[in-house]
């Protein structure tokens, strides 16, 4: 059997498809990736092992102007290299994760009557897979609410370090890998691949508070120019990354983390029991504000606006709680008990259910 897997971008799109990736590759289904040449998966896939087609990706502005002006000649053009791929590949299934190379994805597969699957990761559907939902029966989503035709909710898949990690094990060696202390009240930090401005300001600018308190800090900035630290002699550990590769134990080593609430992200948080302060993104739909209400509902995370994100938030909320065991404890379980862990095995299923059908 052979899949063509086309997602990119960023993370929200590329995790999902490396973590379905794996299920299939072990059955030994032939992958074949499709991407764009601007995005994360230009890196990571190769890096996980499979062979990776680019084509020009396709933008698809959400206002009138030039950019939409543009579109139908992009849109052309990347149908045309997507079928090429497609007549080397002949994929017996092609199934789309969203964003800019899954549109011209979705036309191929309906144009040559390809079975087709549609992952939509966020609880409220892009427009790329608000097309693609009209193409086929075979529709799966992260969240049980998603309105999307066909729709069959299943979870999101993630990384099996991430969706077998053991926080508590693994938390010693975690901690020494990035340097942290063994025994010290950790916050883990990031705005997700690109980084998030508001948040790396905020909580560097709290940087001594932090200090003061007692606690350390693994900080992932995307643009670490943004994160600008002076630790004093005897302070506790202010680790300032641009990347973390292994978010296994940046999520082993923290006690808590400040965050975007990408779909990706809300759920390997949950999954592990990580207790959270998420930051939904201002911009867009307001789909990460959706994404992080049931973990936040059940009482696993907090949901803070990224305009009320200020040192002064960290300093009276973030501190006491992530200097709190018990307060912690409660959050962790909370959390623990919102996401299946097996979105993989089940999105793979589907997969292998839309081949099927063409055989």
């Amino acid at each position: 059997m052979r899949v063509l897997l086309a997602g990119g971008g960023t993370a929200g799109h590329t995790s999902p498809l490396l973590a379905t990736a794996a299920v299939l590759a072990d059955a030994g289904v032939d992958i074949t990736c499709l991407g764009t040449p601007r995005g994360l998966e230009v890196t990571l896939i190769p890096q996980a092992g499979y062979p990776l087609e680019l084509v020009p990706p396709v933008p698809l502005p959400r206002r009138p102007g030039k950019a939409m002006v543009q579109v139908p000649g992009r849109l052309r053009a990347a149908v045309r290299a997507t079928g090429d791929v497609v007549d080397r590949v002949r994929p017996d299934v092609i199934v789309g994760f969203g964003g800019y190379v899954s549109v011209p994805a979705y036309l191929v597969a309906r144009r040559r009557r390809i079975p087709l699957v549609v992952h939509e990761g966020n609880a409220i559907p892009g427009i790329a897979n608000k097309l693609g939902a009209r193409f086929t029966p075979h529709v799966a989503t992260s969240f049980p609410d998603t309105d999307l035709p066909h729709a069959r909710f299943v979870g999101l898949p993630i990384r099996r370090e991430i969706s077998r990690l053991d926080r508590a094990a693994s938390r010693a060696e975690a901690r020494q890998f990035f340097g942290l202390d063994a025994d010290r009240p950790t916050l883990l930090v990031t705005g997700g691949s690109q980084g998030a401005r508001r948040i790396n300001h905020a909580v560097s600018a709290a940087a001594r508070v932090l200090a003061a308190a007692g606690v350390q800090v693994l900080h992932a900035a995307g643009r670490p120019e943004e994160v600008v630290v002076s630790p004093r002699p005897g302070d506790p550990p202010y680790v300032v990354v641009p990347f973390i590769d292994r978010m296994d134990l940046a999520y082993a080593a923290a006690d808590l983390i400040v965050c975007r609430a990408g779909a990706n992200t809300v759920t390997e948080v949950a999954a592990t029991g990580l207790p959270a302060a998420f930051v939904p993104l201002p911009i867009g739909n307001g789909e990460q504000a959706h994404n992080a209400h049931p973990v936040v509902q059940a009482g696993g995370a907090l949901l803070i606006d990224d305009a009320a994100l200020t040192p002064t938030w960290i300093d009276n909320v973030v501190i006491p709680l992530v200097s709190h065991e018990g307060r912690l404890a409660a959050m962790s379980e909370a959390a623990s008990g919102i996401v299946a862990r097996d979105a993989d095995e089940k999105l793979a299923a589907m997969i292998r259910e839309a081949a099927g059908e063409k055989a």
